[in-house]
């Protein structure tokens, strides 16, 4: 029997959990199939002796991006979440053994600079703060809010503050713009880590991303029950305003027919839908994993070349050594071996390190094991073909050495090093986000026009919605989360003669398809 729904959401990530709690609120009646257990798509978490580790973002930025959408359905966001400002923004290491605090407070981040690498390069912080200011001010609007590029939106930006250019005039890339700003390479190293938030090197990504600093300098927060507590709290909502979520289930094949798109789930069952967001990374839909007809709801210059992988440890240990803050940067020597090695698409073995200890949000180590999560970047595979599982151990162990013997020659140590059930190499996230290719961010951001070539919104597909860190605005929580508010205000806009009513549902719950592309960052 073929089920009806007016709206059904594949993958229940961030996007499009934020569409079916916009849709559901509307009062559409929506129907979110998602193939894994529990929602939150790269919001997952694995088992460990402390609980549940974070296994994905770790990072809450950009506030006041959440607390639109909540209350756009007559929520308030401090009401589903406890949330916990960090005073300090991250804490990094480098091996000549400096290091160096980047606090919520811009004068404590310019005094710690100071005391850091002295009066130019606190000068030189002060003046980086108010480009990428000014950047930030001048893309926010046009860019990361529009459901697609506004091209008129910038050059009108420009045109009243001409000088928010400057900061991009003659840069090739990210790090020739951090060598003219920073005569410190540290901080040229610390700036150039943000490529790596959208999936890029700082050697092939546009300067245009200096303006990340303004999304994490504007605060971070650390939610209380760890990151997946947004993806529940979300999910909760959603299935309050009449969503309907069944877990566990894949959709194999998108077709379309006369009503709009019919849905084929590996289970048997067949539903369709006037509209359908696709909450997965838009290349499994290149690609023709969902069916030779949706190869063309993006083109080829959407999903290729590929943004990084990442390898990512998740397990809880008792640590001793470096006082570790939340979020902590270990670098490495020489970050452009490490972007080389990425490109060639090779494993760098001395690669920066970035650690979150779950469990600290003061800097004081919690009594007994406490949680860990560790990221370091890593090639992405092919995004077709099945991954090869014969060097399987080969790789766990060259991470486990690579990333647990260059932190105890930095001084951290663990009274136990994870096994292989506490890593997920990239051919595990490949598994996991069916067409990543193990890709965590999508498109690479490398190149002037990367951010202008990202799938928008409406797909090539009649119905078909995307949303996800694959699409436009990009990846990241915040703008996975926005995608799917655009991927809600365009099938409301579209369909706006729809009857608000909600239509009586066929007994039976739905499941999710394909996992969301996320997120991100460095920090996933």
């Amino acid at each position: 029997m073929t089920e009806r729904a007016d709206t059904i959401v594949i993958g229940a990530g961030i996007g499009g959990l934020a569409a079916a709690l916009r849709l559901a609120h509307a009062g559409r009646n929506v129907h979110v199939i998602e193939r894994a257990k529990t929602p939150g798509g790269k919001l997952r978490t694995l088992p460990s002796v402390a609980g549940p580790v974070d296994a994905g973002p770790t990072v809450f930025t950009m506030r006041p991006v959440f607390e639109a959408l909540f209350a756009s359905v007559a929520e308030r966001l401090d009401e589903h979440l406890d949330l916990i400002r960090e005073p300090v923004l991250a804490r990094h290491w480098w091996p000549d053994g400096s290091t160096l605090d980047l606090h919520s407070d811009e004068e404590e981040s310019s005094a710690a600079i100071y005391a850091f690498a002295g009066a130019r390069a606190a000068r030189q912080f002060a003046n980086f703060t108010a480009e990428t200011r000014g950047l930030f001010q001048a893309f926010h609007a046009p860019v990361m809010q529009s459901d697609r590029p506004d091209i008129l939106g910038i050059l009108r930006a420009c045109l009243r503050n001409p000088a928010v250019l400057r900061p991009l005039l003659g840069a090739r890339n990210l790090a020739g713009a951090l060598a003219a700003r920073f005569s410190d390479p540290r901080l040229r190293q610390l700036f150039g880590r943000y490529a790596t938030y959208v999936g890029g090197s700082p050697y092939a990504s546009p300067a245009l991303l200096m303006l990340i600093w303004q999304a994490e300098a504007a605060g971070v927060w650390r939610i209380r029950g760890g990151m997946s507590a947004l993806a529940q709290a979300l999910a909760d909502l959603a299935a309050d305003r009449g969503a309907e979520f069944t877990y566990g289930q894949t959709v194999e094949h998108i077709a379309r027919n006369d009503s709009g798109l019919r849905l084929h789930l590996a289970s048997g069952r067949i539903m369709e839908a006037r509209s359908v967001v696709f909450n997965g990374d838009p290349a499994a839909l290149h690609h023709g994993l969902l069916g030779a007809e949706m190869q063309g709801a993006v083109p080829a210059r959407g999903v290729t070349p590929r943004a990084l992988s990442a390898t990512v440890w998740s397990f809880a240990a008792r640590s001793s050594g470096l006082p570790l803050a939340h979020h902590n940067v270990v670098f490495n020597s020489d970050c452009r071996h490490e972007f080389d090695a990425i490109a060639r698409g090779e494993m760098p073995e001395d690669a920066t390190l970035y650690i979150c200890a779950q469990d600290r949000g003061t800097g004081k180590a919690p009594d007994g094991p406490e949680r860990f999560e560790i990221i370091r970047n890593a090639p992405a595979l092919p995004a077709t073909g099945r991954p090869d599982k014969t060097r399987d151990d080969e790789e766990y162990q060259q991470c486990r050495t690579h990333t647990f013997g260059a932190l105890q020659r930095m001084g951290l140590d663990f009274d136990h090093w994870p096994g292989r059930e506490a890593l997920t190499l990239p051919r595990d996230f490949a598994a996991l986000f069916p067409g990543s290719g193990g890709s965590l961010y999508g498109r690479s951001p490398h190149g002037m026009m990367a951010s202008f070539l990202r799938p928008n919104t409406h797909s090539r597909i009649p119905g078909l919605y995307l949303a996800g860190g694959g699409v436009h605005p990009g990846a990241g929580l915040p703008m996975a989360l926005t995608s799917g508010r655009h991927a809600a205000e365009a099938i409301l806009t579209d369909h706006a003669s729809i009857s608000r009513s909600r239509r009586m549902a066929m007994p039976g719950g739905m499941s999710t398809g394909s996992r969301p592309m996320a997120n991100v960052a460095s920090r996933l």
